[in-house]
């Protein structure tokens, strides 16, 4: 029998759980953050790992009993508001120029952490459940993540670049590249929240009124949906080549799979399904005539190929063609106390005029770490980083870093980068070298601490 890969122990994984915390938007970027960075991204990994062996059951729990998704959605929206309020300050200070941008970019990453983890544990409805009243902030949190999403779509805004290499963050005009980056990851944040959202809806007979209302009325995801429907941003053409994003990637698509649809039309389609099909959602959605015109448009992509791969569209197709000869009943107004999101209002409110000064404390204090520091974080990150783990997680084969092509040789030194031939590595070269040493660095000191720990004490 294959052993199964593992990133953490089940003991191991209670402990981190146990630990996580909320931290105020000034401490990001300190060593305490940091160490919960690393324990979200071994958790993150763990839950993909066991999803695919469909053993999740453990993570599920231990989520659900210390009470954290609560904890990771305030964690997420204060990220999300560091973001947009610090970062831009950062890219402005011109007397602000970083050895290594790599700090910074972990904690723009950290937003895409833990939607990746949200993403993967929101399946189940006892997280749903258990997110309590932060299911409000989720869902506007999802819905600022896809109304800025539809809009890039619809202007043709979507960035179909690569994501950079770690060596790009080394360079001296990193900045600029990280705040690249920055926008590329953007659209996988949006496209996991979309995810979040689908699994939600799945719930809505027994979320809270607020979550429902929030979702129908105050913010009309049905509308919203629609738009991602029409303008689908996770396909484009490109040199007359269809291209779809799938799995954290671009690729092109061979012509007899055109029509076929990919997992991301899947959310969209069941999250509309599930919203305007139940009873409850029909009973509080307004169908006035600009909701009931958008949601007519739906009836040109219910093309019968579309039906054929997901059969329970032929429901809403009937929906649509009894909504076009009717006109709905007005939704009944019921009097009743609402809750409201509170941890974006409550984070802002907190440090409302302080974005210049937190982010040159984060400057001086998180931003600028020492060459040795530098070791001392690529060293953890090595470990956080097993590789054996993330090849299990990866689909498709490695890709050459220098022309796309597969790969079957990986850099000897630092295990890191994937070449198709020698010429490719040695073109590469010039551009690796500096990663390459602190990685390779990072690893030796690694093993010379588990050689001095398994070494016998006399």
């Amino acid at each position: 029998m294959e052993e199964q890969l593992a990133v953490l122990l089940p003991g191991e994984a209670e402990v981190l759980v146990r630990g996580l915390k909320n931290f105020p938007l000034r401490a990001i970027g300190d060593d305490g953050w940091f160490r919960q960075h690393e324990y979200i991204e071994k958790l993150n990994m763990q839950a993909l790992l066991s999803a695919s062996a469909g053993h999740e059951q453990l993570l599920t729990e231990l989520l659900v009993n210390y009470a954290k998704i609560p904890t990771l959605v305030e964690e997420l929206i204060t990220v999300e508001i560091w973001k947009q309020k610090i970062f831009p300050v950062l890219c402005r200070l011109k007397d602000f120029k970083p050895k290594s941008t790599f700090p910074i970019y972990l904690v723009l990453h950290h937003e895409a952490s833990i939607i990746n983890l949200l993403e993967t544990v929101f399946f189940h409805k006892e997280i749903c459940e258990s997110a309590e009243d932060t299911i409000l902030d989720l869902i506007d949190y999802s819905h600022r993540k896809l109304t800025l999403l539809a809009a890039k779509s619809a202007c043709g805004k979507i960035s179909h670049e690569k994501k950079l290499q770690p060596e790009d963050l080394q360079n001296a005009s990193s900045m600029q590249e990280l705040k690249k980056q920055a926008e590329i990851m953007e659209f996988d944040i949006s496209l996991k929240a979309l995810s979040v959202l689908r699994f939600i809806t799945d719930q809505v007979e027994s979320l809270p009124v607020s979550a429902v209302t929030r979702m129908l009325n105050t913010h009309n995801f049905p509308c919203l949906l629609v738009q991602l429907v029409e303008h689908c941003p996770w396909s484009c053409c490109e040199e007359g080549k269809m291209k779809k994003y799938e799995n954290g990637a671009w690729y092109v698509v061979p012509h007899e799979d055109h029509i076929k649809m990919t997992k991301l039309d899947g959310q969209v389609w069941i999250a509309l399904y599930n919203l305007l099909l139940s009873t409850e959602c029909q009973r509080k959605y307004s169908f006035d005539n600009f909701n009931k015109s958008q949601l007519l448009k739906l009836r040109a992509f219910l093309t019968d190929v579309v039906v054929d791969q997901f059969p329970s569209l032929l429901e809403m197709q009937r929906f649509l063609s009894h909504l076009a000869v009717t006109d709905p009943v007005p939704p009944k107004k019921d009097l009743i106390l609402e809750q409201v999101p509170v941890i974006w209002d409550h984070v802002v409110r907190e440090n409302s005029g302080k974005w210049q000064a937190i982010a040159k404390h984060q400057v001086n204090n998180m931003f600028s770490p020492s060459e040795e520091k530098l070791r001392s974080q690529a060293c953890r990150w090595a470990q956080t980083y097993n590789l054996d783990v993330i090849e299990a997680l990866v689909p498709d084969k490695p890709k050459c870093v220098v022309c796309g092509s597969e790969a079957a040789k990986r850099c000897s030194r630092c295990r890191n980068e994937w070449y198709c031939r020698r010429e490719c590595q040695v073109q590469h070269w010039q551009k690796h070298k500096k990663a390459c040493n602190l990685m390779a660095d990072a690893l030796k000191k690694i093993e010379d601490d588990v050689k001095m720990l398994a070494k016998p004490t006399e």
